[in-house]
């Protein structure tokens, strides 16, 4: 798996300045680079990690070709232009992934004799899948997933383990989930019947997109009435909540931790950093962002970039941050004129009771 840092250049379309000789046998992160390894650098030419990098050899941007030549580093570097892109064709090739095995359908786990399940699809050992069930070609169902009654999976879609698939969740192609997701259970909802809390039953399901990725332990609601809906290409991350009968767009992003209320819709493009609360019925315009921690108790129109809690414009949060940190030396000055009215005041006091002093003399000498 070794290559020089010559074959590596003539492969990536890049040009070497320093030792054309030098092996490479593996990827490194820049911090942790040694004698062997291979990594990439994105920032200005000043940057200490690259001045003390054991690195054989560092991917960078041609835009430092002439910091580089002046410099003298002592790494060999591979200028490319985007050096992120260039290292993780490098670590396919030095760390590529696993083949994937064609198990088929495993003895030791349960397939309904009603389901469908595609050609080239594996079902692993301790999976479940129930009656009605139609599965897509080449799907991965591995141990201890659950794929209720009435769910629907389209092609080469990814269930890792202990994924749990609510009755008639209908999933397109392309779709990965990762561990311990819980999709179609029924939303959050109750309502008071004589001094307890009612369960509102759920009718309807979970419907995800093309292309969207969950993240491990998130969880998706079913919907009361209609659909949730997951939009084509959305990433979610790990520990995310998405309440029932929300209607995500395409191609969102969401960070770990965000939590989304009940029938919260979003545009296309949409971003909500780590932690962001959103509560129920809001509507976050295409290409917003919402900053992380953020509380969301408004639309968001369209564009926006808002911050805080609750959540308002990025700018004028930023305005209100910067006179929250003032505060200490505003509450000096706040006393410092209260002092000030004090002694004016008294003074104020002091010579009004002269004037009466000299008006009432002047009575009665008259």
């Amino acid at each position: 798996m070794s290559m020089t840092v010559e074959a590596l250049a003539d492969w990536l379309g890049g040009e070497v300045i320093g030792d054309r000789t030098i092996v490479v046998e593996k990827v490194q992160s820049l911090s942790k680079a040694g004698p062997q390894s291979i990594t990439f650098f994105i920032g200005d030419r000043n940057h200490i990690q690259l001045k003390g990098s054991e690195a054989a050899a560092v991917l960078v941007d041609c835009k430092l070709r002439a910091a580089l030549k002046v410099a003298g580093y002592s790494p060999a570097f591979i200028l490319v232009e985007d050096p992120k892109n260039a290292f993780l064709e490098v670590a396919a090739h030095f760390a590529p992934p696993r083949a994937r095995p064609p198990i088929g359908i495993s003895t030791d786990a349960y397939v309904n004799a009603t389901a469908q399940v595609g050609k080239g699809t594996n079902i692993h050992p301790g999976a479940h899948v129930a009656a009605g069930v139609v599965i897509g070609e080449n799907c991965d169902i591995h141990p201890g997933t659950v794929v209720s009654r009435g769910c629907q999976l389209g092609d080469e879609v990814v269930l890792h383990p202990n994924v749990v698939l609510y009755e008639n969740t209908i999933i397109g192609n392309r779709v990965i989930i990762h561990a311990g997701v819980v999709i179609g259970a029924d939303g959050f909802s109750y309502r008071p019947v004589d001094g307890r809390h009612e369960r509102i039953p759920h009718y309807g399901n979970v419907r995800i997109e093309d292309d969207v990725e969950i993240g491990a332990c998130s969880t998706i609601d079913r919907a009361m009435v209609d659909e949730t809906v997951i939009g084509q290409g959305t990433k979610v991350d790990n520990l995310v909540m998405i309440g029932h009968n929300c209607e995500i767009g395409r191609h969102n992003l969401f960070v770990s931790q965000v939590g989304l209320a009940g029938s919260v819709t979003t545009g296309d493009y949409v971003v909500c950093a780590g932690q962001v609360g959103i509560a129920d019925h809001i509507h976050l315009g295409t290409r917003s962002v919402v900053g992380a921690k953020a509380g969301v108790h408004k639309d968001v129109p369209a564009g926006e970039r808002q911050i805080g809690v609750p959540a308002i414009p990025e700018a004028e949060c930023k305005r209100v941050v910067m006179a929250q940190h003032k505060l200490p030396e505003m509450r000096h000055q706040l006393k410092a004129l209260e002092r000030q009215v004090e002694e004016l005041s008294s003074r104020v006091a002091q010579l009004l009771s002269q004037g009466t002093v000299a008006k009432d003399a002047t009575q009665k000498a008259a």
